[in-house]
Order: C-alpha cells, then sequence, then structure tokens
C-alpha cells in the first residue's frame, strides 16, 4: 500500500484502448474519459489460424490467486475452455492486502469479502514524526482491505460460476509441442489438501502462467530471473479496546531500523491486524527487521497473540521475457509488483484479464487457433499502460527509500494538503489526477526542500 505515497509520481497518462470485463469497447472505471480515445476492437484471429474443429480453444491457467481468477473467468466467459490449475485452495498466500477503489468497482468486488475500509493512512518516520494522510477523501472513497484466502476464493468461484473446471493439482511441468499448433502437456499431482496424490496430465493450446513469484510455468518457457524482495508478515489478534485505534487506520513504517530498503506496515483485517516488512538487500537480517517493527509499533499491539506467520518473495521487475509462442505470464509470475512498495493485487487481476481479453479476442471467442502475436497483444498494451509507472516508481524508490534522510522527506512531502490528494487520487483510480499547475510547482519546490533539508 505505500504505492498510495508515490503513484501519483509515476503514473503515465496515454491514449491506449481499455477493456472492461463486461465489454471489450467500454473502458475500465480506472481511468477516467477525459484520458482515453476509444476504437472499436473487433474479434478477428491472423489469417493464418486455423479454425479449430469438434471443439473450442482450451486454455489451462496455472494457479488461482487474483491473477488466475481474473484470467479463468474471462477465458471461460469468452467461449474458451478453461481449466485453472491451483495446489491449495484454501490457501492464505502472504500479503498485506490492501487494494485500491477502482479494483472494486472494475471486478465488481462485493461489500462482504473486504474486512477493513481504511480511510486513514500514518505514515511514521525514522525519528517517529507522523503525518495521517486521508483527510481529502470525499465520502465514498476509502482503500480496501482483504484477507487473500476470501479473495482468491470468490475470484474463482466466479470463473467457476462462468464455465471454468477447476483442477485442485500441483503442476509439475510442461511438455512443449513439437509441431506447429500441437497442444502442450501439462503434467501435475491430484492434490487432496494435505498431500500430492497420483501423476496425471491435460493437454492444452496454450497456457497462462499465473503461478506466482517461484513460477513454475516461468521457469518451463526459460522467462529469466528478477531480483526479488523478502516479505514477512504476522498475523496478531490483539485485545478488541486496541483494535478500534485500528478501525478505518493503518500504518505505514519507515526507518533503517525496519528495513534498508522498505517499510513497515500495520493494516486491519476482520479480528486482527497484520505487522510485517520487507526487504531486498538484507535478506539475512529479515528476522531482526521484523523484531524491530513489532518494537516500533509498541504498545498499540502489546497484549496480542500471533496467529500466523508469512513470509514470501516480491517480484522487483518484469521479467525478461514473458510470453513465448502460445505461453504467457501475468501477476507475480510475469514480475507484476510495484517497486517500493510492493502493491500487486490490482496489477494481478488486471493483467490475468488483459492476457485472456486478448486470447478470446485472437481465438474470435475459441474458435481459431492462437499464436504467439495474439498474446503478445495483451503485452504491448500492459507495457504501453504500466510500463512507465514501473519505471518511474524505481526511480523514486532509488531517490526516497535507499536512506533514513530521504524517508524523512518524504513524510515532510505528506504534510502538504495538496500531495495527499494526488496520491490517493491516484492510487484509488490508477490515473493521472487532475494537476493544479500552480500547485504541482509549490509539491516540487517542496519535494528538494525536503530532500535538502534531511541532508543537512
Amino acid at each position: 500500500m505505500a504505492s498510495i505515497t508515490f503513484s501519483f509520481i509515476g503514473l503515465h497518462q496515454s491514449s491506449m484502448e481499455i477493456h472492461h470485463h463486461h465489454s471489450i469497447t467500454t473502458p475500465s472505471k480506472c481511468l477516467v474519459p477525459s484520458q482515453l480515445h476509444y476504437r472499436r476492437l473487433n474479434v478477428v484471429a491472423a489469417m493464418s489460424s486455423p479454425t479449430i474443429t469438434g471443439r473450442n480453444l482450451r486454455v489451462a491457467v496455472v494457479g488461482g490467486g487474483p491473477a488466475g481468477g481474473a484470467a479463468a473467468e474471462t477465458l471461460a466467459k469468452g467461449g474458451i475452455e478453461t481449466f485453472l490449475i491451483e495446489r491449495k485452495l484454501d490457501n492464505a498466500k502472504p500479503c498485506g492486502g490492501s487494494i485500491p477503489l477502482c479494483m472494486v468497482e472494475e471486478f465488481d468486488l462485493p461489500m462482504d469479502i473486504i474486512d477493513r475500509r481504511v480511510t486513514n493512512l500514518k505514515i511514521i518516520s525514522p525519528s517517529n514524526v507522523s503525518v495521517t494522510i486521508g483527510k481529502t477523501l470525499k465520502p465514498h472513497e476509502y482503500i480496501g482491505m482483504v484477507r487473500r484466502e476470501v479473495l482468491d476464493a470468490y475470484l474463482r468461484d466466479r470463473a467457476v460460476a462462468s464455465g471454468a473446471t477447476i483442477i485442485n493439482g500441483l503442476f509439475v511441468k510442461m511438455d512443449k509441442p513439437q509441431e506447429k499448433n500441437a497442444p502442450y502437456v501439462l503434467h501435475y499431482n491430484t492434490y487432496n489438501g494435505k498431500t500430492p496424490g497420483e501423476r496425471t496430465s491435460i493437454e492444452v493450446d496454450a497456457v497462462i502462467g499465473a503461478d506466482g513469484a517461484n513460477s513454475r510455468v516461468a521457469k518451463s518457457i526459460d522467462a529469466g530471473d528478477y531480483e526479488y524482495l523478502i516479505a514477512i508478515q504476522e498475523r496478531i489478534k490483539i485485545p478488541d479496546n486496541k483494535m478500534k485505534y485500528y478501525l478505518n487506520l493503518a500504518e505505514m513504517y519507515v526507518g533503517s531500523d525496519i528495513s534498508p530498503d522498505f517499510y513497515g506496515w500495520v493494516y486491519p483485517k476482520s479480528d486482527h491486524v497484520d505487522v510485517g516488512t520487507g526487504t531486498l538487500r538484507h535478506k539475512p537480517d529479515i528476522e531482526k527487521l521484523q523484531l524491530a517493527t513489532r518494537l516500533r509499533v509498541g504498545e498499540k499491539i502489546q497484549g496480542g497473540k500471533i496467529i500466523r506467520v508469512e513470509a514470501h518473495p516480491m517480484p522487483q521487475h518484469p521479467r525478461p521475457r514473458r510470453v513465448v509462442e502460445r505461453v504467457a505470464l501475468v501477476g507475480d509470475a510475469a514480475g507484476y509488483v510495484m517497486k517500493g512498495s510492493g502493491e500487486g493485487i490490482y496489477f494481478a487481476a488486471k493483467s490475468g484479464r488483459m492476457c485472456a481479453e486478448a486470447i478470446v479476442e485472437g481465438s474470435e471467442n475459441g474458435r481459431k487457433m492462437v499464436d504467439e502475436g495474439d498474446l503478445r497483444s495483451y503485452l504491448e498494451k500492459w507495457d504501453t499502460i504500466f510500463g512507465p509507472t514501473f519505471k518511474k516508481m524505481d526511480m523514486v524508490d532509488k531517490v526516497f527509500y535507499r536512506s533514513n534522510m530521504g524517508k524523512e522527506a518524504v513524510v515532510e512531502l505528506f504534510r502538504h494538503e495538496y500531495a495527499q490528494k494526488m496520491i490517493l487520487e491516484s492510487y484509488l483510480y490508477k490515473t493521472v489526477a487532475t494537476v493544479n499547475p500552480l500547485e504541482r510547482l509549490k509539491l516540487a519546490v517542496s519535494s528538494i526542500g525536503s530532500l535538502v533539508r534531511a541532508n543537512n
């Protein structure tokens, strides 16, 4: 959720076509209409694509998180015979769980899967100076807090309702086709929730790898590696009187004691808080950094009981290869996690949907074979819309996150109401907020001043 703090710097104004799940001619609610130029998309497969007879196009989605669930639903709705392979259907992936308001709207998420509606974000500097962001929010606006086991299950169930088939299994390996348009053979072990069962296989025409940072699909296509951050999180059940403090409040802690290159967080959920941190360059010290995070939070979680400890890798940039022939990567498997913030849920679901839309479009709703060009159309749109944001966030990370002085400057910057307004609008709607040139100039000058003062 720290992407809230810098998202307005990195967002890129684009004239790309954006597709909503109800119709491929409808723009996403995450972009304001004034930023879009519309062009009706004709669902036409490549001239050389053969027609499939006796069945529809078959696609396997490996991984049942937000990327996989969104992809499977879109494929099934688009006439594709869809198989979603997931090892643990009750899995609670380690994740802070914050989602922007536009995701709630764009993906039609019901309110009962959102644990908390955060309207205040408190940022605490290395010297314990704090600033609370939220006073510019409109009455209906909030940052959603979800548990991944709840969100993931909801998206998978919706995919099944649309016609997808769930396979409870552990994906093991993939045999690539030796001839053009021959099937991919995916091998997996059936799974009963506790132990692997028998080895079996399935043949499909295309594959979407949505199987996370340690993606086996990515390894199967030699997609290349990326730098990764290790994050750790503890679910802590605290007394009811202390939980009231976090009713609509989340906290973000910065400082080298908590992480030399990331941040610590306290995110409220239904009956507990998630407390965590992460690091890129000091992975062996992750447990010490987590202890320091708990110490900084202090008495606000005193008397709490740790009910779960979670840890996971977090990609720091996209993989070198994300599409190879008829295999595409989405979500964490592709490396779509915002550097410096760790935001990934929205980008996972969005990339899964965009990739699936490209397959539906290229196959004429499952009637024709797809090729690498069809899948690359998803990649080109993704890179045009979101690529500049990821690149700029990398620059912001280097300027502000690498020293305590930079982190003090960040907190000072967020005292400005205009900065808060820009930050929240950009995060909530994943678009460029309306800019007041004079206020923008003042903010730029203030940013430079904050950095200068922090270095003195």
